[in-house]
């Protein structure tokens, strides 16, 4: 059963027109992809369009009009097709969707092009996502443009406004039943981590532990996974973006696992980096220590008023102190993070807003530029890491090809924050417990 229902897309609609003073917004659904000749990927939905309405199918658009007398909303659909039914299953169609949806209009999308002109007359603001350009906005272009030689037409569209930035500052805070979500997709997360940690062992594939986390997701109703898996043994963790996932897993080897699941669209981004074998070398040992005593200390600095940009700061103040302490780095903390040295080995964010998507397309500053201060019921990522290149000769050898992230995902809350993925084991005893005892 769905967590969510029409009463939080229609608060939501309301709270986005309540900060208009009039005009016409449209929002569309995302495109069906082609994979390959006549097959297509599986369908995810437009994130903006999908918080604003609940609807999953493509080819439909969500309309919401403000002037000083009226304020509705409206949905353009595709119309049932006992063809399309037969071949690819039932569409909501109108009549469904009038039932379905708390709008005041349902229309079939085929009669848009001719309503699209009778909405935006005498409206002088139209709001659209600027960066993309499906042929629904440019039709609504165009038909803002046969008005203005239209007579009898008062007013005109005389500004074009990105709604995205209103609808994803919205997104930022996140509701109760968003966390219940956030929190759903996490649960099942944690149950896959777990499961790839009790089965690895040298000689398995970085895809069979793939597969098996596919599986936990998968067979507890996961909508999707929420991005493509990173399963890197060895020096593989090194490259930030693997997803070859071919490679065998090694006896004396680390194993990065970057891998987590949607519900109902709701991501969650996890990491968890241990021992293929199940017992860490002291040299692993003490990197991985580094990073998770990094990751802790970073959490535990996550409160209201906290602004990002100092996050990062302090994040790279300790990774730099910390490669140090390995003797990776030599010198001064404060010259190293001058020249960047750091960043050879410790190169990305500290962590990114999560949401209805994995990378949260959330602003980071505000409108004169300055960055946010966290504020209760945000969510965001944290996720330290070292990596060192097995053909690195500046460093010791003992710490060649070893790569390490932990990922958590972290709440915003009224006084400090909470780890929501705090059930997954990360400590170093915990994770030699649960691969050698195989059990919690």
């Amino acid at each position: 059963m769905s967590l969510m229902n029409e009463i939080y897309y229609k608060s939501r609609r309301q709270k986005l027109l309540s900060s208009l003073e009039e005009g016409v917004i449209i929002l569309t659904s995302a495109p069906a992809k082609t994979r390959s000749n006549d097959t297509q990927y599986p369908y995810r939905q437009n994130s903006d369009f999908y918080y604003m309405c609940g609807f999953q199918e493509d080819n439909s658009l969500l309309v919401m009009v403000k002037t000083k007398e009226v304020v509705k909303s409206m949905m353009f659909v595709e119309g049932y097709d006992e063809e399309h039914a037969l071949w690819n299953g039932s569409r909501l169609g109108v009549e469904k969707a009038k039932e379905r949806f708390d709008v005041d209009e349902v229309h079939d999308i085929h009669d848009y092009p001719t309503l699209i002109t009778d909405i935006l007359r005498d409206h002088v603001a139209l709001y659209i996502d600027l960066f993309d350009d499906p042929p629904w906005l440019e039709q609504a272009k165009k038909s803002a443009k046969e008005l203005l030689s239209t007579r009898g037409v008062k007013r005109h569209i005389q500004a074009i406004y990105d709604v995205t930035h209103l609808i994803r500052s919205q997104r930022l805070i996140k509701s109760d039943i968003e966390i219940e979500a956030i929190k759903k997709a996490i649960e099942l997360t944690a149950k896959a981590h777990h499961e790839a940690m009790k089965v690895s062992k040298a000689g398995m594939y970085e895809y069979e532990l793939q597969a098996k986390m596919s599986y936990v997701f998968l067979s507890n109703g996961a909508s999707a996974e929420a991005y493509g898996a990173i399963v890197a043994g060895g020096n593989n963790a090194n490259t930030l973006h693997y997803i070859d996932n071919r490679d065998i897993l090694r006896e004396g080897d680390l194993v990065l696992i970057d891998a987590a699941c949607e519900w109902e669209l709701y991501a969650s981004d996890i990491t968890r980096t241990f021992p293929v074998n199940g017992k860490f070398t002291d040299a692993q040992r003490d990197v991985y220590q580094k990073v998770l005593d990094v990751q802790l200390r970073v959490i535990e600095a996550m409160k209201p008023g906290v602004k990002r940009d100092w996050l990062q700061q302090y994040s790279e103040e300790l990774l730099c102190q910390a490669l140090i302490d390995l003797g990776i780095l030599s010198g001064e903390c404060k010259t190293l993070l001058e020249s960047k040295a750091h960043k050879k080995y410790a190169p990305h964010g500290i962590g990114h807003w999560m949401g209805l998507d994995v990378h949260d397309p959330c602003p980071y500053v505000d409108d004169a530029g300055e960055s946010l201060s966290f504020i209760e019921g945000m969510v965001m990522t944290i996720e330290p890491g070292i990596y060192i290149r097995a053909d690195d000769e500046n460093v010791a050898e003992k710490y060649r090809g070893i790569g390490i992230r932990i990922e958590d995902d972290i709440l915003i809350t009224s006084e400090g924050c909470e780890n929501l993925s705090a059930m997954i084991v990360k400590s170093v005893e915990e994770i030699e417990k649960i691969m050698l005892g195989r059990s919690l």
